[in-house]
């Protein structure tokens, strides 16, 4: 018998798989998921009064910059045809109520009035809207006598946090701290001040996830006290996630997120399958430190091993994902 066929005649079909994987050509002419530069947004993170930028000891490769580096690290990012960056701020003071996220002369918002006369459109800016990383206790909001976030006053600040970053040139306001009707809040708020056409990426199914260790050292937001599991989705709930992101749509978002990537595949596709506007996934701090830990260890092929992931997370169904390795995986696709 031979490898297309039986005794008794031919099989059709039998050797098609492996027929049409039988060189690197025919596997790329065949490929039904395909990688692009553009698929990818580079997390970044901008601290405040650092002379030169400081290394994330738990995220190889992944700095603290500060702006001088930031504006570098930008053009090279458009260089490389990525689509845009996401930008996450570390302030030299915190306080309760996170008053440096809309301060005029906060970090992040500088660095999108650099950014922004440096690039013009030629990166997407998105802003990351959460006060986690400006406030002093280190949870998503403002807080109650008891210790326990209180959504409408984090509205409150979230609206004047969206309408800074506008101000300030982002081109995509992105809110993450899971507050019950915080999208609705941004975009009245944004909508109010002649930002009509400033889209909202919601982060509407963002897991309470032990993947996240690594970015808590990033951005320096680390809760002081408890955890975020009464405001970030519960990891076992599937079905939570398309209410969320059903009533994120309903009340003006433009596009939506799954965090994290890898462990919640099935989410995305999920989501990816339900809607019919831009889905994004984000490949977080946690997944990142693992493959380069692994290779590090030699146990793993590091560029094999970051496209399979990334190929993974575009074929269940994401548009865009953000990832750590935006730059460098963008490079190795031209």
């Amino acid at each position: 018998m031979t490898a297309g066929g039986t005794a008794g005649g031919a099989t059709p079909g039998f050797a098609r798989g492996r027929r049409l994987r039988s060189t690197p050509a025919m596997r790329r002419w065949t490929a039904q998921t395909r990688l692009s530069p553009a698929d990818f947004v580079l997390p970044v993170f901008v601290k405040q009064d650092i002379a030169d930028p400081v290394p994330i000891s738990s995220m190889p490769g992944v700095v603290q910059h500060t702006l001088d580096s930031l504006r570098k690290a930008a053009a090279e990012a458009a260089e490389a045809g990525i689509s845009g960056l996401m930008l996450f701020g570390i302030p030299a003071e915190k306080d309760a109520v996170g008053s440096q996220a809309d301060a005029a002369d906060g970090i992040v918002n500088v660095a999108l009035q650099q950014l922004r006369a440096d690039l013009g459109d030629e990166l997407v800016l998105m802003a990351d809207l959460c006060l986690c990383e400006y406030t002093d206790h280190g949870h998503c909001g403002v807080l109650t006598p008891a210790g326990v976030v209180d959504n409408d006053p984090t509205l409150d600040r979230y609206t004047a946090v969206a309408i800074a970053q506008a101000q300030a040139g982002a081109h995509v306001i992105a809110p993450s701290g899971m507050m019950d009707g915080q999208v609705a809040a941004i975009r009245a708020g944004l909508d109010s001040t002649a930002f009509t056409e400033t889209p909202i990426l919601a982060y509407a199914a963002k897991y309470a996830s032990g993947f996240y260790g690594p970015f808590r050292e990033a951005a320096e937001g680390a809760p002081q006290f408890g955890d975020r599991s009464t405001y970030q989705m519960d990891p076992p709930n599937a079905d939570e996630a398309l209410r969320e992101v059903a009533q994120d749509l309903a009340e003006g978002a433009d596009a939506v997120m799954v965090k994290p990537a890898l462990p919640y595949l099935d989410i995305v596709a999920r989501v990816a399958d339900a809607v019919d506007v831009p889905v994004s996934a984000y490949q977080v701090s946690g997944e990142y430190a693992m493959i380069e830990a692994a290779a590090a260890n030699g146990w793993i092929d590091r560029q094999r091993a970051i496209l399979e992931t990334l190929t993974g997370i575009r074929r269940a169904g994401a548009g865009s994902v953000l990832t750590y390795w935006a730059v460098e995986a963008a490079r190795w696709l031209r």
